[in-house]
């Protein structure tokens, strides 16, 4: 595997974030996030600035761009999407997209988690889920992501042999509402999106060019929701 630098960034939560990794070093140089109310395009972009002052590096020293996939917000997903687009094109450099509950896992992961589901906040009752378990540097799905009812990952949550970590917006409010599951939760500081964990996993996919690449939302935006409910 080629030594990449990757800048990481993920828009696709309340935390803005971006990371700078070093997999020739094995080092996280630089990371930037805040949880913020403000639009992630007021604030994604300064953040990556400071990486790079702090760093004493530049974009043309960045090997391959990610960006969190989805899902996660409509808007927060496009605007991290588009920026990476953009770096992408004028530096002509591949990029790629990565699942929001891929990347929480792999930090999950590395606080050393091994079985990992990863819980994000949909519409009442209904939760984003993917499942993984890790060994060493290679990453297994347990269960593919999507968005499904509460009921039916508690389910797929019981039947696991083995300790599962939770982590990911969802992950606490879904042990406290289902207390009878016998799982544990991810420490606090890599509970969100913080783009450490979305560069790992962009050193495990293959770089695409940024016409390629397309968010993941996993369902219907709220315009086609519409738009199918008046054809009903």
């Amino acid at each position: 595997m080629n030594a990449l630098r990757i800048l990481g960034i993920d828009t696709s939560g309340t935390v803005a974030a971006a990371a700078l990794y070093d997999s020739d070093t094995d080092l996280l140089l630089g990371q930037q996030l805040v949880y913020t109310k403000r639009t992630h395009s007021q604030v994604i972009l300064p953040l990556v600035q400071r990486i790079l002052e702090d760093t004493g590096l530049t974009l043309s020293d960045v090997d391959r761009m990610a960006a969190a996939a989805g899902p996660g917000s409509y808007t927060g997903l496009r605007i991290g999407i588009a920026a990476v687009k953009a770096m992408s094109f004028a530096l002509k450099i591949p990029c790629c997209g990565i699942s929001t509950l891929e990347a929480l896992a792999w930090q999950a992961h590395l606080a050393g988690e091994d079985t990992v589901c990863a819980v994000m906040k949909a519409r009442k009752g209904l939760v984003y889920a993917g499942m993984y378990h890790f060994s060493g540097e290679s990453c297994q799905i347990l269960m593919q992501d999507q968005l499904l009812p509460e009921q039916a990952l508690l389910t797929q949550l019981q039947e696991l042999d083995g300790a599962v970590t939770l982590t990911g917006d969802g992950g606490a409010a879904f042990l406290e509402e289902h207390s009878q599951l016998e799982a544990l939760l991810a420490p606090a500081m890599v509970r969100l999106q913080n783009g450490c964990g979305l560069c790992r996993a962009a050193l495990h996919h293959e770089g695409i060019s940024p016409e390629q690449l397309e968010a993941e939302y996993l369902q219907l935006v709220k315009a086609e929701k519409d738009r199918l409910d008046k054809m009903m």
